[in-house]
């Protein structure tokens, strides 16, 4: 590699790496904010568990952020280069454009490889392993759900307020026990109290002291014609709260799309080794094809990296635009346009005959055809 080779590697490198950290940062951001920042404010892990965890979602990340920054970055090191008239002077002395390209080539390579191992192990593995690694944080201290002086309304079928937290004695505690339509059916006051973590159920028991019941109508509990029934007790311990929306089965259950590539394959070994009834034949073919579109949308997210690279060289040439920000939104368009293509075509999965399978491929043909188009027209002009 000469030294107009490495100019231009470098170029480009640093600034695909810069823009992959940007678009991962952005696709993580969201994740952190719904999954744990709740959690790590209210104090049920601590500040290392938070950091594992966040390092935990950056495979995911960047198996997304990859494509897009090296798109981004292409467009930006080209067009700048463009519009200094670098690229001018290199065409003058008689370097073609695939030569000028060609560090551009290899950095693509190696980013398609790159991308290979993050969609088919890396980021399969952090995302399990991230949705093992949160629900026993947060089982290690599941009373820390509870906050002081907030409404709790994240379980199903209750709201908790509590005025105060001393150690694990809770003070001036009120629970909303609520039906399936969220009406409020009884509503306990109790001066203190605790609050135990029954494993075998995955859910909280309130133990409270010198409480006062309020029952309403569970028929029509809004219907405040009737007084309800109120009853003051020494002890109360009759209302369960479910941790679903923490520690729940769905939460925990790994999902197809995050096995590593060989158990994925192997699952689809025993899918296809199996022999359905005749009128379950249609709901395995397409659980058959569901599997298929996984382990085909992997492969076809790395080979983005060069779709995208591609047309990024002959585009970011033709723009010649120093600006970032005009870059930047071009490249934000591209990636629209090919994910568009990608949604579209995954939304044929219960249609086998289609093969939606192999007609995920159809976005990058159409990125391939684009290149060769701008390819032409920047060596012709």
């Amino acid at each position: 590699m000469n030294l107009l080779d490495r100019h231009i590697f470098r170029s480009v490198l640093l600034t695909c790496a810069a823009a992959v950290g940007l678009f991962a940062f952005v696709v993580a951001v969201p994740n952190v904010v719904r999954d744990l920042l709740g959690p790590f404010l209210a104090g049920q892990f601590g500040a290392g568990t938070f950091a594992r965890l966040v390092a935990l979602l950056f495979p995911f990340a960047i198996s997304f952020a990859l494509p897009m920054g090296i798109l981004t970055g292409v467009l930006l090191t080209l067009g700048r280069l463009s519009a200094d008239s670098e690229i001018t002077a290199m065409r003058a002395c008689g370097i073609s454009l695939p030569r000028i390209a060609r560090p551009v080539a290899i950095l693509a390579v190696l980013g398609t490889l790159l991308a290979l191992h993050v969609n088919l192990e890396s980021a399969p593995w952090a995302r399990a392993q991230f949705h093992r690694e949160l629900p026993a944080a947060i089982r290690a201290n599941p009373l820390g759900v509870i906050v002081p002086r907030t409404f709790i309304r994240d379980f199903k079928g209750a709201v908790i307020y509590v005025g105060a937290r001393d150690g694990e004695v809770l003070r001036d505690i009120w629970i909303w026990d609520l039906d399936r339509q969220s009406r409020v059916r009884r509503l306990v006051r109790a001066e203190s109290g605790r609050v135990e973590y029954d494993e075998a159920t995955n859910s909280l028991i309130p133990a409270l002291r010198r409480a006062t019941v309020e029952e309403r109508d569970p028929a029509d509990p809004e219907n405040f014609s009737r007084a309800p029934r109120v009853v003051t007790v020494g002890r109360f311990d009759e209302i369960r709260i479910p941790l679903d929306r923490y520690m729940g089965e769905h939460f925990v259950r790994l999902k197809d799309e995050w096995l590593p590539y060989g158990e994925l394959q192997a699952r689809r070994a025993r899918q296809a080794a199996e022999s359905p009834p005749p009128e379950g034949r249609e709901e395995h073919a397409r659980a058959g094809l569901r599997l298929a579109m996984i382990s085909m949308e992997k492969w076809s997210q790395a080979a983005a990296v060069l779709c995208f690279a591609f047309v990024a060289v002959p585009l970011g040439i033709r723009v010649s635009r120093r600006e970032t920000s005009a870059n930047l939104g071009l490249a934000v368009v591209l990636v629209l346009g090919f994910y568009l293509l990608t949604v579209a075509v995954k939304g044929l999965d219960k249609r086998p005959a289609l093969r939606p399978d192999l007609l995920l491929w159809v976005p990058h043909l159409v990125f391939i055809a684009l290149g060769l188009v701008l390819f032409r027209r920047v060596e012709t002009r």
